[in-house]
């Protein structure tokens, strides 16, 4: 499996016609954390080839947007990171924009607890410009969770997130599950299978024509100890959401 932490991209939160649902970010998350005394940078680069077509309000619609995001992550200790986002989006015909900043501290339980799964916890704090998000300022809590057998890695992130200010701030918190399934086909290549979804509110979920669903098929590509891409195709189950999106991360542990 892909030896070193692979940790969050910044990135901004997605319009509110997508439910909330991050493309900007399209990651899994691993149980790693950056080593202590490390710095991790990874670049992600998204584009919606077939995407919502009609905004809402002031937040720009998603077809045939490009979204370019930077994150920089230090491990503080063997059990904690801290991540800062900065994220950009370019419209049809317009130039690269700014859209969002953020914030993501993260810990894990030691492998000496030998839980029967692996676990860590991220919690992040995005504030995205009015032209990407609704919302003024987001939460997201995202629980990690992993399991391997031999060449096989299976990782879920039930998220959860809400809204802190701005007019979803009432609404409470929505359901936003991720999962990865990956298998090692060769020291230096993982081939995965992911699933991102947004199902709405907790308390009472949307009809399923309503809700987000994205498949995307990829893999990572390890150069070294230190250097991994990621890519991947993906499609939408439902006519909610984004329909075709492509996808691609470059990582550098320093």
């Amino acid at each position: 499996m892909i030896r070193f932490a692979t940790v969050l991209g910044f990135a901004l939160a997605a319009p509110v016609t997508l439910l909330a649902q991050d493309i900007f970010e399209i990651q899994v998350y691993e149980y790693a954390t950056v080593p202590k005394g490390k710095w991790n940078l990874e670049t992600h680069f998204n584009f919606s080839a077939s995407g919502v077509r009609t905004g809402e309000g002031p937040v720009a619609p998603t077809q045939r947007q490009t979204r370019l995001t930077f994150e920089l992550t230090r491990g503080f200790s063997d059990l904690f990171e801290l991540a800062g986002y900065l994220a950009f989006a370019r419209q049809p015909g317009d130039g690269p924009e700014f859209a969002a900043w953020r914030i993501r501290p993260r810990v894990r339980a030691p492998e000496r607890w030998h839980l029967p799964v692996l676990v860590s916890l991220s919690a992040e704090v995005a504030f995205p410009r009015d032209k990407f998000e609704a919302e003024k300022a987001t939460l997201e809590i995202r629980p990690i969770l992993e399991r391997r057998f031999g060449r096989v890695q299976i990782d879920l992130n039930p998220v959860v997130g809400r809204s802190l200010k701005g007019p979803g701030a009432t609404e409470g918190w929505d359901f936003e599950p991720g999962g990865r399934f990956a298998v090692s086909v060769d020291p230096r290549l993982d081939l995965s299978l992911e699933y991102y979804g947004n199902y709405g509110p907790l308390h009472d979920f949307l009809p399923r024509a309503e809700q987000v669903h994205l498949f995307f098929g990829g893999g990572d590509v390890q150069f070294n100890d230190n250097l991994v891409a990621n890519f991947g195709v993906g499609i939408g189950a439902t006519s909610a959401g984004e329909q075709t999106v492509l996808k691609a991360r470059l990582g550098w542990l320093f």
